[in-house]
């Protein structure tokens, strides 16, 4: 690969201060276990992963019944260790270790009954926090996109609710190891049918809120699912998103399911019930079960929780199995070092239940007692600065924000462009709040200034200095921000400057943030103990032995480009993709005997910093040099009129693949080639600015050498992307190329394969 990298003797730009450094998350537990410097604790963490581990356990007060006896076993293979094994007695009186997980079978032959380590992960999110000290504090603080909505609910009600549809499930006669499926917005219901799922001892299996039929029905069936839980509309950009046409369409293939339940966002009277599937039934009648008695299914610490299906873009989607004891757990540890998330933390993640990242949030912060911030809307709308009053007006803390998102912004403020501003504070009426919402809890859960403003339907803290004139984050009061944190796909420098100088006034770090759904979180992480590159990581999560390999298997040096690989088993990690062991064993352990390939390019530096520098296998090989596609994507973003960007190879006789680039233009390209466009005798924008393309190529050429330079750019209006903001490069090649694209269920702007389609060669 190319290895002289963009990202080369970067320079620090934050410094955590002695006051972030005393008041940690991560520094508390540096003194729990003893040692006093980061490189201490990371060399303890992999040392001995099962120590580290009980230690975390410690520290996040997660209780077993029964305990456990051992941590970790791995004699049976690294790549499916037994997790937390009990003693048992046996028939003659003697104890015996047994095997956890999905080994129906205790290890050592015995002629007692079986027993493991018990664990039911809601305890751990619920029941510890109902005391006078935190059940009133707000569990979930909610915001939905239409009319300034608001909602929130403590952890007594947010106990009370999903105890009230866990015995729903239960009436309706699901039980322990039942599918269901979840396909719902970001809203307090699609918290509440998360922990209710696990309350009986339920696998969970979420979906994007925006699929398609095709999409929600592959998934429920691979699965077997009894029941989903779905919902009738959601807004987005002002229009009406119908959910629940999807939803019956995709129940109607399904014969595993029993029923379906509707959460309605007006009254139940007004759905037509005439063409819908005749199981889907009202979800508020189902979570108006009386509470009372409560029952909490024991389960084992490995019993299956929750299934998440990846976004597929390397090919067919993977159902990636998770216990009690995995996802959870390595959420709420990422959570509590990396972005430094504590009892009553208020952090917000921009996201989906269908992305890993939405049940992330929700678990890390339940075990951690922390205050889930939810915006269930389009981020920009009706204004651009929707996500910075959201922010200012639920005093959040932690910031979850993706590189795409802050580039969009990034884009339409450095060109002075707006959006809709008739619409946030001025102009809109003011709502009756009635003494009690949709859960039961009153608005005394929100302190009296966040009272005020959800009685009078305005923002909680109005904007700073002349807001006509000001830039978007500059109109709200954002000082209650602590950080912000970013995953899902590599960082520009750019746009990584624009929001750690401008927005974050050079003072708040960027925890940037990589792992996967198979992780349960993160393989490297930044930390409120670190200093911190632009779109860098200062280090691996504690507890990942992770290393860069080269071809043969060989670690790489400073500034050398490898696969990222993980040669010890972590809390997290997958317990296998959903009844496909072969498919799990050849993605990421049949590259190098008992390690870990978790499929990324990524380089240290000689500071120690780590990059990801995109998918190792959409590398492309130029000229016989190998070119990551994040290298050449960054050059071209850089250009003030490109805003997004996309590398991919195709065959050329002479080179054996040739690079072409497709360029999302800024709204002021948009207009420069429309002025081109109405002098040309075609008008598609991926025929424009010629002039812009052989600039483009001169930048690369001059950077990485004319070798590596694209052959061709084409301008188009948009790239195929997930809807966690991953480029599809998979999809964008096929279609360039006219071949069958494969899955595409999780593009969220299938228009955009059309459109390059329509690419000449």
């Amino acid at each position: 690969m190319h290895e002289t990298s963009l990202l080369d003797d970067q320079p620090i730009a934050w410094t955590p201060t002695p006051d972030v450094i005393e008041r940690a998350q991560l520094t508390k537990f540096m003194k729990q276990v003893g040692v006093s410097t980061w490189n201490e604790l990371y060399e303890f963490s992999i040392r001995d992963v099962a120590k580290f581990t009980e230690e975390v356990l410690k520290f996040l007060d997660i209780k077993f019944d029964p305990p456990y006896e051992r941590l970790l076993d791995t004699s049976a293979g690294v790549e499916f260790p037994t997790w937390f094994t009990a003693r048992q007695e046996t028939g003659d009186g003697r104890q015996e270790i047994g095997g956890g997980g999905r080994q129906s079978e205790p290890r050592a032959v015995a002629t007692g009954d079986f027993q493991r380590s018990g664990l039911n992960i809601t305890t751990m999110c619920l029941d510890r926090w109902q005391t006078d000290e935190t059940k009133d504090q707000p569990a979930v603080i909610w915001e939905g996109e239409e009319d300034y909505a608001q909602d929130s609910i403590s952890y007594e009600k947010l106990r009370y609710h999903v105890d009230s549809v866990a015995n729903g499930l239960r009436r309706d006669g699901f039980r322990k190891g039942d599918a269901i499926g979840i396909h719902l917005p970001m809203m307090i219901d699609t918290i509440v049918a998360l922990l209710a799922i696990g309350r009986i001892g339920g696998i969970a299996v979420p979906v994007f809120s925006g699929y398609g039929v095709d999409a929600i029905a592959s998934r429920l069936n691979a699965v077997g699912a009894k029941a989903l839980i779905t919902c009738n509309e959601f807004p987005r950009r002002g229009k009406k998103y119908d959910a629940l046409s999807v939803a019956n369409a995709a129940v109607k293939t399904c014969g595993t399911i029993e029923k379906a339940y509707i959460v309605s966002r007006r009254a139940i009277d007004d759905l037509d019930f005439t063409d819908l599937d005749e199981r889907f039934e009202d979800y508020y009648a189902l979570s108006g079960e009386d509470p009372i008695p409560r029952v909490i299914e024991p389960t084992s610490a490995e019993d299956p929780l929750i299934i998440l299906y990846t976004s597929g873009t390397t090919g067919k989607p993977k159902g990636i199995a998770h216990t009690h004891a995995s996802f959870p757990i390595k959420a709420a540890q990422d959570m509590a070092f990396g972005t430094d998330v504590g009892r009553g933390t208020r952090i917000s993640w921009y996201t989906d239940i269908g992305w890993m990242m939405g049940p992330w949030l929700i678990y890390g912060a339940l075990i951690n007692g922390a205050t889930i911030c939810i915006y269930d809307g389009a981020p920009d709308y009706p204004t651009h600065d929707r996500m910075w009053e959201f922010c200012a007006k639920h005093k959040v803390e932690v910031l979850g924000i993706s590189p795409t998102l802050v580039r969009a912004l990034a884009a339409r403020e450095e060109t002075g462009a707006t959006a809709d501003e008739t619409g946030p504070q001025a102009s809109l009426p003011a709502r009756r709040v009635s003494d009690e919402n949709a859960y039961g809890s009153t608005t005394q859960s929100l302190d009296a200034a966040e009272t005020t403003a959800l009685q009078a339907g305005m923002p909680a803290v109005q904007s700073v200095g002349d807001a006509a004139q000001a830039p978007p984050f500059e109109r709200h009061d954002l000082s209650s921000l602590r950080m912000f944190a970013s995953t899902g796909e590599p960082w520009n420098p750019a746009p990584w400057w624009w929001l750690f100088e401008k927005v974050g006034n050079s003072k708040l770090p960027i925890i940037n943030y990589s792992g996967g759904t198979e992780i349960a979180g993160g393989i490297l992480m930044g930390s409120p103990l670190l200093p911190i590159k632009p779109c860098s990581f200062p280090a691996p999560c504690p507890g990942m032995d992770v290393d860069i390999l080269d071809e043969e298997g060989n670690p790489v040096g400073p500034n050398q480009v490898g696969e990222l690989v993980i040669k010890q088993p972590w809390i997290g990690m997958a317990r296998g993709f959903w009844q496909e062991k072969e498919r799990y064993l050849d993605t990421y352990w049949r590259r190098f005997k008992n390690i870990w390939v978790h499929g990324d390019w990524a380089m240290r530096d000689k500071d120690g910093h780590w990059f990801i520098l995109g998918r190792s296998d959409d590398t492309l090989k130029v000229a016989g040099k190998r070119v990551g596609p994040a290298e050449v994507e960054s050059l071209l973003i850089a250009h003030s009129l490109v805003t997004e960007a996309a590398v991919i190879g195709v065959p050329d006789e002479a080179k054996g693949t040739a690079m072409v680039a497709f360029c999302v233009l800024s709204d002021e390209g948009r207009m420069t080639s429309d002025e081109q466009g109405a002098r040309a005798t075609s008008s598609s924008l991926a025929t424009r600015h010629s002039s812009l393309e052989t600039e483009l190529k001169a930048l690369v050429a001059r950077d990485m050498g004319k070798p590596l330079a694209p052959s061709k750019i084409h301008f188009v209006s948009a790239l195929p992307k997930t809807r966690n903001a991953k480029v599809m490069r998979r999809v964008l090649r096929s279609a360039y190329l006219g071949e069958d694209p494969g899955d595409l269920s999780a593009l969220e702007n299938p228009s955009s394969v059309d459109e390059i389609r329509g690419v000449k060669l």
